[in-house]
């Protein structure tokens, strides 16, 4: 059984306060940039102070969620860097303590924390995200999908697709639909209206003036309808999704939501995939960032204390490149998203145990 004892809980104290202090400060500045941006929106659309203020709740979490892995890196080189100019290390080492023991209390505490991070973004961070994009696409998105745009695609199952030459959300309705239903090569059955409402009491689409042309390979039908309501499996919103739905969903909501896109035939999933291992390889990452800090700033270089943040920021900036570069791989290539999401993690775990043998020796 690991007994934690004073020394253990003089560093973890030491992280969490400047982790937390960390957090506190970029906060406060992420928001007054962020109010600076959208304040003309704010005042021109007079929004509501409390909803100003419940976005701004829900705006943290995601910022701090986005750089846990640095906050932790750079608190932790921070403190470390403190110490070890106060020849705390020192004395701590040469009371018969080993490295690796002097080690513990940051495993235990980035542990700790990269638990909460852990749980905090499959299922917290998506809910506080969710109101967050509601907020800005209601108040500050000059859009706010009033027109999803012309020759809007959508595969509703693996062998049915509609179409729209155009759509608009005040009204629910389209002009120019088609349904078609294809087998393999050959196109069983194409529907096609003038223009389609969605009922939104019923849940159903309205058709206008409907032409369905069917091919059973040996002879073709046609039968025209003047009017005719269709349940099909999808909703208006479905025609303007966008990928920072992903965000917005808890790690349940995603699995659901990546299979349903399956069904409906849709080829390029990976920024889903990715989105769903990088928030279990974002932990991780922090937990060896962490490692890594406390290897460089337990000694003490000329340059002190702004040599040690230096070179945190230059690896902090090395690992973000890692990161874009293979989940940008993933999203246009072949490579698969999971590897692209460990791939800088395993990287800078080798790096870690580098250093952490250079301090045993």
């Amino acid at each position: 059984m690991v007994l934690i004892k004073k020394l253990d809980w003089y560093i973890i104290k030491k992280l969490f306060s400047t982790f937390f202090f960390a957090i506190m400060v970029f906060a406060v500045i992420s928001c007054v940039i962020d109010y600076s941006e959208k304040v003309d929106n704010i005042v021109s659309k007079k929004v509501p102070l409390a909803e100003v203020v419940n976005y701004y709740k829900n705006f943290v979490p995601h910022i701090t969620a986005l750089l846990f892995p640095l906050f932790v890196f750079i608190a932790t080189i921070f403190f470390t860097s403190k110490i070890a100019y106060k020849s705390e290390i020192i004395a701590i080492l040469s009371s018969g303590v080993s490295f690796q023991r002097f080690l513990r209390p940051y495993v235990i505490g980035g542990g700790f924390l990269c638990l909460i991070s852990l749980i905090a973004n499959h299922w917290i961070i998506p809910i506080a995200n969710k109101q967050r994009i509601h907020f800005e696409d209601t108040y500050i998105n000059e859009s706010n999908y009033a027109y999803a745009g012309e020759n809007i695609h959508l595969g509703i199952s693996k062998d049915t697709y509609i179409y729209f030459q155009t759509f608009n959300f005040s009204n629910l309705s389209g002009n120019r639909f088609t349904c078609e239903k294809v087998s393999s090569t050959l196109l069983k059955e194409k529907l096609m209206a003038d223009y389609a409402t969605y009922d939104t009491a019923k849940k159903m689409w309205h058709l206008h003036n409907v032409v369905i042309r069917t091919n059973d390979t040996i002879a073709e039908s046609v039968t025209k309808i003047l009017d005719t309501n269709i349940k099909y499996p999808f909703v208006p919103l479905d025609l303007s999704k966008t990928d920072a739905i992903k965000e917005a969903l808890t790690t349940p909501q995603l699995n659901r939501y990546i299979s349903q896109e399956q069904l409906r035939g849709r080829e390029n999933l990976n920024l889903y995939y990715i989105e769903e291992d990088r928030r279990s390889a974002q932990p991780f990452a922090a937990l060896v960032l962490i490692i890594i800090g406390a290897c460089i700033a337990s000694r003490k270089i000329r340059g002190g204390s702004g040599l040690h943040l230096a070179l945190g920021i230059v690896i902090s900036a090395v690992y973000i490149m890692f990161m874009q570069l293979s989940t940008t791989f993933s999203a246009k290539s072949n490579l698969s998203p999971m590897a692209a999401v460990w791939i800088p993690n395993v990287i800078f775990a080798g790096v870690a145990f580098l250093l952490y043998r250079r301090q045993v020796k």
